[in-house]
């Protein structure tokens, strides 16, 4: 499935199907702008890779050429397509993607995705547990603060919680990214899609944090906040999003909260907290850095205790 032309750049080389190869420079050229030009998110581009590599494999299978691929090829694809119906939406919208690409780089006549329908599929509640507060405080009270590695971990947990920011961005803070603003302060974070945003600090968590840089004497613009660890020391390397889902989940476990929890849920108790305070949804949308509100309500869990309160009133 991988065509190894020594024409093509070898680190372009492994990421290219057989059947763009085999239509020539024109689908090589365009794969390339597509896969390496447009889509900038590293998760995303290997997710769209993995998609429409297992179509075009499919494709290659069944002997058609790339630019007679039709929209009954990709219909008969997806009917034994073994993914739910959220994977099999998300695959669709990657090839939908491609193949876009394909035709403005006249590779292809017509986009065969564009008409193809999937079992509608409508998300109304995201998948992330909620970690309850008392879970919360439980854990933050559980950590042993007479190690660096204790309160690494405290003031991480405390980001999580008390800015709703992905984990991914808290991961990679440097100590320059902390200042002050109008005597308040404040925390920059790049996040995904190249946003940058600021938010500010609560004194509680602006403690933790102070008391994790001068035990760890941390100072210098550039260097990394949250570090790896080798031999109860820090080692100056910044941790990866990776890292930081490890130490979380370390910590919950050490603590007896449910395996289930996440570094993810505490965005989903915070974003429901705040909601459940009054706070306004577009407000709430901002400090989550959603860009749209249908989003942010993905993590509003109010609609699970609504459904409690009402199964419990069965009277059977």
């Amino acid at each position: 499935m991988i065509h190894n032309n020594s024409k093509t750049p070898l680190a372009r080389r492994d990421i290219l199907p057989a059947l763009v190869t085999a239509a020539g420079s024109g689908a090589i050229f365009a794969a390339e702008e597509f896969f390496f030009a447009k889509i900038r998110n590293p998760h995303t581009r290997r997710a769209y890779r993995t998609a429409i590599g297992q179509f075009l494999g499919w494709a290659e299978g069944q002997g058609v050429e790339l630019p007679r691929i039709s929209p009954m090829m990709v219909g008969l694809y997806f009917d034994q397509h073994p993914g739910g119906p959220a994977t099999q939406q998300q695959h669709r919208a990657a090839l939908r993607h491609f193949f876009d690409q394909m035709v403005v780089r006249h590779v292809c006549l017509l986009n065969p995705v564009s008409t193809v329908r999937l079992e509608r599929f409508e998300v109304t509640e995201g998948r992330t547990p909620e970690i309850s507060v008392d879970e919360v405080r439980h854990l933050l009270a559980a950590i042993n603060l007479a190690t660096i590695a204790g309160l690494r971990d405290r003031a991480l947990i405390a980001f999580l919680v008390y800015t709703a920011v992905r984990v991914g961005a808290v991961a990679k803070l440097k100590v320059g990214d902390l200042y002050e603003v109008g005597g308040l302060g404040v925390a920059h974070f790049l996040e995904k899609n190249g946003k940058s945003r600021e938010i500010p600090l609560r004194g509680d968590l602006l403690g933790w944090i102070n008391a994790y840089r001068e035990a760890a004497h941390l100072a210098g613009e550039p260097t990394p906040l949250f570090q790896t660890m080798q031999g109860g020391e820090l080692t100056g390397r910044a941790i990866n999003r990776v890292d930081a889902c490890r130490i979380v989940k370390r910590r919950m476990k050490s603590a007896g909260l449910p395996e289930r929890l996440s570094a993810h849920s505490f965005r989903v108790a915070t974003i429901t907290n705040l909601l459940n305070q009054g706070v306004a949804l577009e407000d709430v949308q901002r400090l989550a850095g959603h860009a749209d509100p249908r989003t942010t309500r993905l993590y509003d869990r109010r609609p699970q205790v609504i459904t409690r309160h009402i199964v419990d009133r069965i009277a059977i």
